[in-house]
């Protein structure tokens, strides 16, 4: 009972205090095993190729009955006149014959095999590829969720400092309904304030949770708060690394065309056996042990194979579907590269304009409290000073979310190395 116990509480105990944990943790999680499995695949497929090209020895053995008498092995025609003159001579012929021994097959010459083994090896570069690429994506989500949570506790923290200043203007006007100095109404809003700052952390609190099953779900760790993160360098602009998986598959692609057009080539291989057979001697019964072997090669010329053909026109659709689907991510992330791009000094600018907003509110919050107090202001016109700063702290922390996103996602794009972004 105590084991069970400790195996549901420990998801809360894996506690991470920094984004480089969460970082570490994602790497010895199934979300990234599952693209080491991929790439060990592809290494597996390698070497299948690869065994093609060696030499394929096997051990036999048989037991054959005949209903007439056969040849246990071909017979040179000076052993057959002193056999048939002398009948004490066991002749190599018998109804049952038992065979063992050895035969192997060889590769001297098939283009497509090493064509094949040359794509195997692009197919590997590709999984490696889209499992680094992969493993940036994941990390970007989980900056970005991360950078999601902070807005929320934020956003709950600018929530609270509402409460607190509702909390002390309820106070008051509780003093001035006493006194007769404010109608009752006054309270029923100050109350109706604080149940929807109470309804809005609530509904905050309910995204957080979703935002923490997001980062569970990559790494294993369940958040009780945001974890630690700071930018310690920005995205490198160059060449599109998210790219880099097609790209290499569209190599294989060409590869596979190659290798299916080498299957047309003539092919030299090497074969050869050797035989033991063991039999009684239709004439006189006696035993005829014998063996022999043989060494050849054989040259295939293929003349009309039409599977062949077919698999050429095939390999040939793969690669234009390649090819499109290479250029249509290559102008979608183009798309979105220039956009990201142009908004980072937007959101700059954003952040100074809404810290300035932020200022001039709280300045304006706090003449609408003293103003309210004197009763030169309606209740009405002192709650929406308190929701005007709230929605600009608001503002100012979803902007700082948003660049997180921002920079992550073009560090996807460009294939840039998070780790050396943020820590």
């Amino acid at each position: 009972m105590k084991k069970i116990v400790l195996a549901l509480a420990l998801p809360w105990l894996l506690q991470a205090q920094s984004i480089g944990e969460l970082f570490d943790a994602l790497k010895h999680h199934s979300q990234t095993k599952s693209d080491e499995i991929a790439v060990q695949k592809s290494e597996v497929q390698q070497k299948l190729v690869y065994a093609n090209l060696y030499p394929k020895i096997n051990l036999f053995g048989s037991y054959d009955n005949y209903s007439s008498p056969t040849n246990v092995k071909p017979i040179a025609p000076y052993r057959i006149k002193p056999m048939l003159a002398n009948p004490s001579i066991a002749q190599p012929y018998s109804y049952n014959v038992s065979r063992a021994g050895a035969n192997f097959s060889m590769p001297i010459f098939v283009k497509s095999l090493y064509t094949t083994a040359d794509k195997a090896k692009v197919i590997q570069k590709s999984a490696k590829a889209k499992k680094h690429i992969n493993l940036l994506k994941n990390e970007a989500l989980i900056v970005g969720t991360n950078a999601n949570y902070l807005y929320l506790n934020s956003l709950l923290e600018a929530l609270d400092v509402k409460e607190e200043s509702l909390q002390e203007t309820k106070k008051t006007t509780q003093i001035k309904v006493d006194n007769g100095r404010a109608p009752a109404s006054a309270l029923y809003k100050i109350d109706d304030a604080l149940n929807g700052v109470a309804i809005a952390k609530n509904n905050l609190e309910l995204q957080k949770k979703k935002l923490i099953s997001t980062i569970q779900t990559l790494t294993g760790i369940v958040l009780d708060k945001p974890a630690t993160i700071q930018e310690i360098g920005s995205y490198t602009k160059g060449k599109m690394g998210a790219l880099q998986p097609l790209q290499e598959k569209l190599r294989a692609d060409r590869l596979g065309i190659k290798a299916e057009k080498e299957k047309l080539y003539p092919t030299l291989t090497a074969h050869g056996s050797y035989t033991f057979l063991k039999a009684d001697a239709y004439n006189n019964g006696k035993n005829v042990n014998e063996e022999y072997g043989n060494v050849g090669v054989v040259l295939n010329i293929p003349l009309l194979a039409m599977d062949n053909y077919a698999s050429i026109k095939l390999a040939k659709v793969k690669l234009q579907a390649s090819e499109v689907e290479l250029e249509k991510l290559r102008e979608e992330l183009k798309a979105e590269a220039d956009m990201l791009e142009g908004s980072l000094p937007l959101l700059d600018n954003s952040y100074k304009l809404y810290t300035q907003s932020v200022a001039d509110k709280q300045k304006l919050l706090d003449i609408a409290k003293v103003a309210y107090k004197s009763g030169r202001i309606s209740t009405e016109e002192y709650l929406r000073y308190e929701d005007a700063l709230v929605a600009k702290k608001a503002e100012i922390y979803k902007v700082e979310a948003t660049k997180w996103q921002t920079l992550m996602q073009l560090a996807v794009i460009y294939g840039n190395n998070i780790e050396e972004m943020v820590k």
